[in-house]
Parts: C-alpha cells; sequence; structure tokens
C-alpha cells in the first residue's frame, strides 16, 4: 500500500508541474509569474519529477513547434510521421537534446520569453543526479514493496516524465474523441481525465492553445489543473492572461 500510495503521488506530482510550469507556463504563457517563483516552481519540477527532470526551456521550445507544425514533418513528435511509440519517443529525445546542448536551428520566434535557469538546467539533467533520485526510488521500494511485482512499476517512475509525454503524444493524436475539426489529429483521451490532470483534453488545447482551461466544452470535461491556477492567481503568486483563446503560432 505504501508503495502504490508513492507511486500515485508521484504520477500526480509529477504530471501537475509538467501542465503548469513547463506546459502551460514556459511553452505557452497562460499566466506570468515573478522571477523569484519561477526559481520557486523550477524547484518544485525538479522535486516533482526526480531522475525524468525536464527542461522548461527545452520542453517550451519543442512543445511550441509541435503546436506550429503539428502532424507534419517539422513537427517533434508526431504518430504520424513515426513507425512507432518507441520511434516518435526517439526522435522527440533528439529533438529535446540538440535544444538543451544548443545544437538547434530553431527560429528565434520560438524561443521568446522561455524560462531559462541555466544552473538548474544543467544540475537536474546531470547523470550523477538523474542516478541519485532512481536510487532512491529504488531503496524505497526495497524498504516497503510487500510483493515482487511492486517492482514492475519503479522503471516507469525512472522515466515519469517522457511517459507522460508518450501518453498525450502519441495517444492521444490515436484515440478518443474530438469537439473541434482541425488540420491535426489531436483528440481528447478521456472524457473525464481523472489520470492526466486536463492534459487528456488534447483536442482543446489545439483548438484554443493559448485558453488555461482545457476543459470546460463538454458537461464531463473537468480540468483539474485550472482551479488551482485560479487560487495562485488569487494569492497572487501568478498573474493569468485574459484574452488568450487563440493558438500559441
Amino acid at each position: 500500500m505504501i508503495i502504490l500510495a508513492f507511486f500515485l503521488a508521484h504520477w500526480y506530482l509529477s504530471v501537475l508541474m509538467q501542465t503548469l510550469f513547463l506546459h502551460r507556463y514556459a511553452a505557452h504563457q497562460m499566466f506570468t509569474m515573478s522571477k523569484g517563483w519561477e526559481k520557486v516552481f523550477y524547484v518544485l519540477t525538479f522535486i516533482g519529477q526526480g531522475s525524468s527532470f525536464l527542461s522548461p526551456r527545452a520542453y517550451g521550445i519543442m512543445h511550441r513547434l509541435h503546436h506550429a507544425h503539428a502532424d507534419t514533418d517539422q513537427d517533434p513528435h508526431s504518430p504520424e510521421f513515426s513507425k512507432n511509440l518507441f520511434d516518435m519517443m526517439w526522435k522527440t529525445r533528439i529533438y529535446y537534446n540538440d535544444i538543451l546542448n544548443n545544437r538547434d536551428t530553431i527560429p528565434a520566434k520560438f524561443k521568446k520569453g522561455v524560462p531559462n535557469w541555466p544552473w538548474m538546467e544543467r544540475f537536474g539533467d546531470r547523470w550523477p543526479v538523474r542516478l541519485a533520485w532512481g536510487t532512491a526510488y529504488t531503496l524505497i521500494y526495497i524498504q516497503f514493496a510487500t510483493s515482487p511485482w511492486l517492482f514492475l512499476l519503479l522503471p516507469v517512475q525512472f522515466l515519469m516524465g517522457p511517459v507522460h509525454g508518450a501518453i498525450i503524444n502519441w495517444y492521444a493524436h490515436r484515440y478518443g474523441y474530438t469537439n473541434f475539426k482541425l488540420d491535426d489529429t489531436a483528440k481528447n483521451l478521456l472524457p473525464f481525465d481523472f489520470l492526466m490532470m486536463g492534459e487528456s483534453y488534447h483536442n482543446n488545447h489545439h483548438k484554443y492553445g493559448g485558453r488555461a482551461n482545457f476543459g470546460g466544452f463538454r458537461w464531463h470535461e473537468f480540468d483539474p489543473a485550472y482551479p488551482l491556477l485560479k487560487v495562485l492567481n488569487g494569492l497572487k503568486i501568478i498573474k493569468l492572461r485574459t484574452g488568450r483563446d487563440e493558438a500559441y503560432m
């Protein structure tokens, strides 16, 4: 029971930081925050994602490319131009590492305003740090696992960030329903998003790329991250932008 609680806590904290900070803030700038709070969110993302920490800067740039070139050969992660899920994720990894290490030739307009804390970006990406997180997870399993099958969850915990990305970038372009006709294959993967904190309303998001609430177009579409944004806005930790229903680019 302890291991399952640990796994679920890691799952939801990781996806929460990915949707709030990497996606809605770094990529789409749906809200603003001070540089001080930005560093707090960097640290929370590092803690939440742990061994699979993703650079907010690289994620933001890459995701903007996805919206600008969805389901074309310039999309960093399109199922339409990949043989299978693993081929898509490998291509995504190459894009991500090129951006992270400044080897890309991406136009400057995609890089405007993305957060960048170079020290944390380097620290979170170091292999000794990733291995330290992985070791900590493993020790928790050794201490508390009550059955050998629970250890099958460990690889998912090691790669939590990419797993979340794969669910949306592959499955939400393959399966689900649509509220809006688009020029790409984005779909709403789940009628009620209990798994991905609103991220699975992918068709809604591709239609209105600047809208902070990913759900709300049908009675069952509830975006769990949006009320939290409203609370953070009320506390003046962030400032939600208004009138941003348009796509990013």
